[in-house]
This record gives structure tokens, C-alpha cells and sequence, in this order.
């Protein structure tokens, strides 16, 4: 089975697929247009990240291929009705970094309540001011998820031993409390939360779905932190209700200024985006950082593992 490497993923996926007889080509800078005359007409597998958008057209450039396999959870750069059509396999690894995303939520969380970003500043220049850095202890408030996956769920077992209370709200998983999190309604989601954490996938569904009318349902404050993906959220929306003080500080680890392939921004040519943008950056509540929460020495080996593993259950000679 010839596989196709489109993107640079931790070398033991390649390791292990070639030791079980896969033959594998790193085919890192193959572009669109050479794929689309043919370049991989008889590859049968196909690794890649966030670099390519696998449609219909490029599919058909593909006869012979069996499985798609993303390092990573998200697959909105993959058309998963046109695969499962053509009984093409796909792979994601979620599991590979959902420890690291729930520690980076986690930390920005404790950033924000114990004002570290400004105690560091503070000390820095040689003040002293510990009456203005009096923190917020997580274990007093209520935290709600949004989104109960691998990684929502990852994020809650961390809470736990921390956090008073931590509730879900999930639209399409039921029955899912345990000794780490309470599942609630969505009514009880938005009057109970205090910090809420988006974990959800990108689709159309959820795409915006964070806008003004969407933070004005909390009966309380909230902090609010993204480490899903950039689009679910509509910045200008959510800068609004920082300063309606609906929302009190605000973490992202993923912009909706993010280009298709999820690295860099993108929108400093657009006037209105750009304008929100600049008014993000010079929020001084607003916690940033560059789409990192999943992106650990750890589990940059991990992702390739997990791929590997499931590979090879449904194709290992």
C-alpha cells in the first residue's frame, strides 16, 4: 500500500506503517494542481494536517485511495460525506493532544483569576502591589463546557479536584455524567456557567455560533475561552460584550483572523476585520495565544501514534 505524506507529522507514524509493509513517500510540497493531473493516481493512503482541503475534485484525481488520516481532531479541511461515499476511511487523532489542550485551557484559566500576566509585568518594572493582584480561586466557581468530546472531556478531568462544580452542555451526546462532570441543559448551561471553555468541532452549525446573542443568554458574567477553532466565534460579537461587561476577560488560543491552513492571521488586508483585530489586541482583557493549546512536544508524537495504531487495525499485510 503506497502512502502519500502531504504534510511533516512526528516521524513514528512512518516508522511503523513502513514496518508493516506500507510504503511510504513525503510528498510535502505537492501542490493542488499537480495532485489534480494525476500526481497520486495510485496512491492508496494519504497523511496530512490543515494544508490541503481534500474535496471532490481531488478525490477523483485519487481512484485508488482507501484512507485519509489527520494529524489532529479537526476535519473540516476533509469532505467527509464525498469519503464515506466512496467508502474512503478517515482518521483523526484526538486523542493525541487532548491532554495537552486541557492543561493550556487550564492555564489560561489560572492566568486570568490570578492576574499572572500582570503580577509578572508588575514585578518586572519593580512594583510591589499585591493588594492589586488579590486573585480568584478556581475551586469557588462553576465551570461550563461546551462541547463533552475527547477534548471537553479531557479539560474536565483536569478541573477535577480544583473545581466546586463543573457542568456540560453537549446537542448531540446524552447520559455522559460521571465523577468529573455534571450534563445539564442547555437553559441550566447558560444560567449556572461562570468560566466557559468551547471545545466543539467547526461546521456549519457552528460556525459563528458565539455572537451577541449567544453571550447575552449567561445570567451571570463569564469568563470565556476558546481553544476549538477561530470561526465559531464572531470577534467583534465577543468585544461587544467585554465591554457590556457580560463577558469579564476573555482567553483564545484560535482566532477567527486564522488562514485556512490554521497558522498565521490573514484579515490584516480587510478594513472590518482588520479594525476588529486591532481592537482584540489592544484589549487589556483579552489572553492570547498562536493556536499552541494542542501543541506539545508530547503530544506530537502522540497524535502520530494514535494514527498509526488505528491504521493498522483496519489495514495492517
Amino acid at each position: 500500500m503506497r502512502v502519500a505524506f502531504l504534510d511533516s507529522v512526528h516521524p513514528i507514524l512512518q516508522s511503523r506503517l513502513n514496518k508493516n509493509g506500507f510504503k511510504c513517500e513525503e510528498l510535502l510540497l505537492v501542490s493542488r494542481e499537480e495532485i489534480l493531473t494525476g500526481q497520486l493516481n495510485d496512491i492508496q493512503g494519504l497523511v496530512l494536517r490543515s494544508r490541503l482541503a481534500i474535496d471532490a475534485k481531488l478525490l477523483d484525481a485519487i481512484p485508488e485511495l482507501k484512507w485519509i488520516a489527520r494529524s489532529g481532531s479537526g476535519l473540516e479541511n476533509i469532505d467527509l460525506v464525498e469519503a464515506k461515499s466512496r467508502n474512503i476511511k478517515v482518521y483523526n487523532s484526538p486523542e493525541g493532544n487532548s491532554d495537552a489542550v486541557g492543561e493550556h485551557v487550564l492555564g489560561m484559566i489560572l492566568m486570568i483569576l490570578h492576574k499572572l500576566r500582570s503580577c509578572d509585568k508588575s514585578v518586572h518594572e519593580k512594583v510591589w502591589d499585591r493588594e492589586k493582584h488579590r486573585g480568584n480561586e478556581l475551586g469557588s466557581m462553576t465551570v461550563g463546557i461546551i462541547g463533552y468530546g475527547v477534548m471537553g472531556r479531557a479539560l474536565a478531568t483536569k478541573l477535577s479536584g480544583i473545581c466546586s462544580e463543573v457542568i456540560a452542555y453537549d446537542k448531540y451526546k446524552f447520559g455522559f455524567s460521571d465523577e468529573f462532570v455534571k450534563e445539564v441543559t442547555e437553559e441550566e448551561f447558560f444560567k449556572r456557567s461562570e468560566i466557559v471553555s468551547v471545545h466543539l468541532p467547526f461546521t456549519d452549525e457552528t460556525n459563528g455560533l458565539v455572537d451577541s446573542t449567544w453571550l447575552s443568554q449567561f445570567s451571570k458574567p463569564i469568563i470565556f475561552v476558546n481553544s476549538s477553532r477561530g470561526s465559531i466565534v464572531k470577534t467583534k460579537d465577543l468585544l461587544d460584550a467585554l465591554d457590556k461587561g457580560q463577558v469579564t476577560s476573555t482567553a483564545l488560543d484560535v482566532l477567527e483572523f486564522e488562514g485556512k491552513s490554521l497558522e498565521g492571521l490573514t484579515s490584516m488586508g480587510e478594513t472590518d476585520s482588520n479594525k476588529t483585530l486591532l481592537r482584540l489586541l489592544e484589549s487589556p482583557n483579552v489572553y492570547l495565544s498562536p493556536h499552541v493549546a494542542g501543541w506539545t512536544t508530547e503530544s506530537y508524537f502522540k497524535l502520530s501514534d494514535f494514527l498509526a495504531d488505528k491504521i493498522l487495525n483496519d489495514f495492517s499485510v
